[in-house]
């Protein structure tokens, strides 16, 4: 599919008119906007502008924005947050903080323009880098670990009535448990949700026992790794508890929650994971949707506080959706 392709459908942003070259190894999409910036919590908030501001110049520098496709997101998708979210939720949001609305709602934006190239066939995967992060909001009409709205539960749900998409995987890899997409799918067998995590860290939830209920029962899997955990940990659990589950599940789409605050020398996590760990996990994420759903995935931004570190994360797991790094490098 060609770049013209993208914009007939008015996909491909308009910052991306310099973007001709699209890599020869994967059809990758990049979700940027400069609205993912404007976003304010409180001054030295660790969930600030600096995040995207830097992770955009890493991508600059690692000459990767002419190798990508940039996809602008979504506009209007206001009724599509009702997918997961009540409406009583979304006006507390906007009452109390309009600019965090029109953030949040911009980031959910960028990820269901992600979700509509890849399920279309325009693009093999994306990475959507975009902010505030989305994984820990439900429906309490507040802000819960900066998070207001939740990007991957609506954007599964999306592409299920869309695209009419039987089964989605989401593979949460943050520091911290994401309740909030537990929560949407607790008891839901369409969804496969899969989670390394602290349990111990913020919000306190997480405990494996906690599989789902009723016809969900089965389909929420919940792994703690201790503080200090790196990349042996992570990977055995992916290898050992992930990919069995997906094999019996069969997904249609996979949907990652990428939370760099996993890596090593993160602000608010106290894992061990490097840059070559993320390829690696990335790596099992790309054979699995090979294996099982034609290589459609889609990767969003959740945390990650360090600001360099977060960045060449980022970078380091862009690169290898688009297959131009790899582990035995």
């Amino acid at each position: 599919m060609q770049r013209r392709d993208l914009l007939k459908l008015g996909l491909l942003s308009t910052v991306s008119s310099k973007t001709s070259a699209i890599s020869q190894t994967a059809l990758t999409g990049l979700v940027l906007d400069p609205g993912f910036a404007k976003h304010h919590i409180m001054p030295q908030h660790p969930e600030s502008p600096a995040r995207y501001e830097r992770l955009r110049d890493e991508l600059e520098v690692s000459e990767l924005l002419s190798k990508v496709t940039l996809l602008k997101p979504k506009s209007n998708i206001e009724s599509e947050l009702s997918l997961i979210h009540s409406a009583n939720h979304v006006a507390s949001i906007k009452r109390h903080d309009p600019e965090a609305h029109q953030a949040a709602m911009l980031a959910t934006g960028g990820v269901l323009v992600a979700v509509d190239a890849v399920c279309k066939g325009l693009l093999d995967n994306a990475f959507c880098a975009s902010r505030p992060p989305g994984h820990h909001a439900t429906n309490t009409g507040k802000e819960e670990g900066f998070c207001y709205y939740n990007h991957v539960a609506i954007a599964a749900r999306y592409a299920q009535k869309r695209y009419k998409l039987k089964r989605i995987l989401i593979v949460d890899w943050d520091y911290h448990h994401g309740n909030g997409t537990e929560w949407a799918f607790y008891h839901d067998p369409s969804v496969l949700f899969f989670s390394t995590h602290d349990a111990e860290a913020y919000p306190g939830t997480g405990s494996p026992e906690k599989t789902g209920t009723g016809s969900g029962k089965g389909f929420n899997i919940n792994v703690h790794l201790p503080c200090g955990s790196g990349d042996a940990e992570i990977i055995a659990a992916f290898e050992e508890k992930l990919i069995p589950a997906v094999t019996e599940f069969n997904p249609d789409l996979i949907l990652i929650s990428a939370g760099f605050d996993s890596r090593e020398d993160d602000l608010l996590g106290c894992y061990k994971v490097s840059d070559q760990g993320f390829i690696q996990l990335t790596e099992i994420m790309m054979r699995l949707a090979k294996q099982h759903c034609d290589g459609r995935l889609v990767s969003v931004l959740e945390g990650g506080y360090n600001l360099t570190g977060n960045a060449k994360a980022s970078v380091a797991h862009l690169k290898t959706l688009m297959q131009i790094v790899s582990s035995a490098e």
